[in-house]
């Protein structure tokens, strides 16, 4: 769910300095492989658990000279809800947790795009996660777009980062002692779709 969350952010970002003349929208394809979204979130206030949402899928339609009309929509299968061993793995898709049977995909769909300065960005979405819909805003930064070196294919980069409160989606295993707000962090790269 924060992997959804951290990909919105990525939209948001772009700002003037990157606009081109007679730029329009162009649809960027999430790279999985060059994509991570974690999720960070108290554990007993001992550590903060992170978890990793892998294998995130999802377009991009990115507006360089009206980012206001860019778009996101992003898709994470909870069965790739990763928390690096495979006893732990199992309780997180219970029903304890992600309920993989019932509910197996986590959906972010952007609703809106700000730019709030000459890289930074906010995009607002409706995250879907078990079942339930609710508002998440992803705060964003553009990094970069052009040509990568090495596959030669045009790439856009951003980073993000967003907030909310699991519970809200009816997620309540363990509360207070593991922790409500969940926090994601995004590093999110997406390839030109020719």
């Amino acid at each position: 769910m924060k992997k959804l969350l951290m990909t919105t952010a990525l939209v948001a970002s772009f700002a003037s300095p990157f606009m081109v003349q007679n730029a329009h929208a162009e649809t960027y394809q999430v790279d999985p492989t060059h994509t991570n979204i974690l999720l960070r979130v108290s554990h007993i206030g001992f550590s903060n658990m992170v978890l990793e949402a892998l294998k995130p899928e999802g377009t991009l339609t990115f507006d360089q000279n009206n980012p206001e009309n860019s778009e996101v929509h992003i898709t994470l299968r909870a069965a790739n809800i990763d928390g690096d061993d495979q006893k732990f793995n199992a309780h997180l898709q219970s029903a304890d947790f992600f309920n993989v049977t019932e509910h197996p995909v986590v959906t972010f769909k952007s609703t809106g795009v700000e730019v709030t300065g000459a890289d930074k960005g906010r995009v607002m979405g409706e995250l879907t996660l078990l079942g339930v819909t609710k508002p998440v805003a992803l705060d964003v930064t553009f990094n970069k777009v052009g040509v990568n070196p090495f596959n030669q294919k045009e790439t856009a980069g951003f980073t993000a980062t967003a907030s909310l409160n699991r519970s809200d989606f009816g997620m309540g295993y363990g509360l207070p002692a593991i922790g409500d707000e969940i926090t994601v962090d995004i590093n999110l790269e997406a390839i030109k779709v020719q």
